[in-house]
């Protein structure tokens, strides 16, 4: 079994490292271990500053998105929609109206008769 120390400590930061402790971790030793590793493995101080928090490059994020959905939609309406409109145009072909074709009379085709008489061929007396 392992041994323990005893660690000095300021009665405001042991509250605050046993909440922590409680919250996210079994033991107290483990939660120490954990925070070290973290350290060591990451080559940082606890003195460094990190830069922003996820919080705030969220919100930096949102802003550039939204500008970015901005800059689309004027775009949409400044240079696609008319754009699109005047190609539409120009491929756009209306059918003429129809009209009869006017045909020289020695073209135009003869109609000939459904119906004819019948010629009777017998002689009569």
């Amino acid at each position: 079994m392992d041994s323990f120390i005893g660690i000095r400590f300021k009665k405001e930061t042991a509250k605050r490292f046993q909440e922590f402790s409680r919250t996210h971790f079994k033991s107290h030793t483990e939660t120490l271990s954990a925070m070290l590793d973290f350290f060591f493995y990451n080559e940082i101080s606890p003195k460094e500053k990190l830069g922003p928090t996820g919080r705030t490059i969220e919100a930096k994020l949102l802003k550039r998105i939204n500008a970015v959905i901005a800059i689309m939609r004027d775009v949409e309406k400044t240079q696609t929609k008319p754009t699109v409109a005047m190609l539409e145009s120009l491929f756009k072909t209306e059918e003429p109206a129809k009209k009869p074709l006017i045909i020289e009379k020695k073209f135009a085709e003869k109609k000939e008769v459904q119906f004819k008489e019948k010629q009777n061929h017998n002689n009569e007396l």
